[in-house]
């Protein structure tokens, strides 16, 4: 593991239970499993899987909780499942996967019986989702975030946030979404990149044309 990140670093930064450890340790033994066959993240991260991955999308759990205790949660483009299988792991509310690709809802599925984890899966391109209100929705490089938010609101309950895990164009994107979108945005620092953000948006309307 990348600079000895590995399982025990990950619950000394995320004091998970031994239980929840046990199931995100046979979570990544099954992906790096399938990612022999299937394409499920760069290969060039499995090396780092447990910071890149797994921290990554773990972080989120505290500013999730912090704006619902108990909430229903999208996480659209989830692919392999981040980081919505790892946050539904980790016990941080109910969640809906949502992506087009059969295979990788597969592997999903299978990894959701490996671990007694119980997610609803959605197969579905994410412009045309049906029938999914979330408090919560999450993403993790996945599009731009002006197209992020035509994703997002359609699904988002009232008074919902999204989460957006996103680079160092974060800032450029929050400006450029701007011209598309009414929205609220905070900024929260990355604990796995220090050039990277977390974006929370809240309120979220599309834009009116000539306002």
């Amino acid at each position: 593991m990348s600079g000895g990140f590995d399982s025990a670093a990950f619950r000394r930064a995320t004091d998970v239970s031994r239980e929840t450890l046990l199931k995100l340790e046979a979570y990544a033994a099954l992906l790096e499993k399938w990612q022999r066959s299937i394409n499920l993240v760069s290969t060039a991260t499995l090396p780092d899987l447990w910071r890149r991955h797994f921290l990554d999308s773990a972080q989120l759990a505290p500013l999730i909780l912090a704006s619902h205790p108990a909430p229903r949660c999208a996480d659209i483009g989830t692919g392999a499942g981040f980081p919505g299988m790892v946050l539904a792991i980790m016990g941080v509310g109910t969640w809906t996967l949502i992506d087009s690709d059969r295979k990788k809802l597969v592997f999903l599925q299978e990894a959701a019986r490996v671990t007694g984890v119980s997610v609803k899966l959605h197969p579905s391109r994410l412009e045309a989702v049906e029938g999914v209100i979330a408090d919560i929705v999450t993403a993790r490089a996945l599009a731009p975030l002006g197209k992020l938010l035509g994703y997002a609101a359609p699904l988002l309950a009232e008074g919902g946030s999204a989460f957006f895990l996103k680079g160092r164009d974060a800032e450029t994107e929050l400006e450029e979404a701007r011209g598309q979108w009414n929205f609220l945005a905070h900024s929260h620092p990355s604990a796995t990149d220090p050039e990277a953000k977390i974006i929370q948006i809240q309120e979220v309307a599309r834009a009116v044309p000539g306002r």
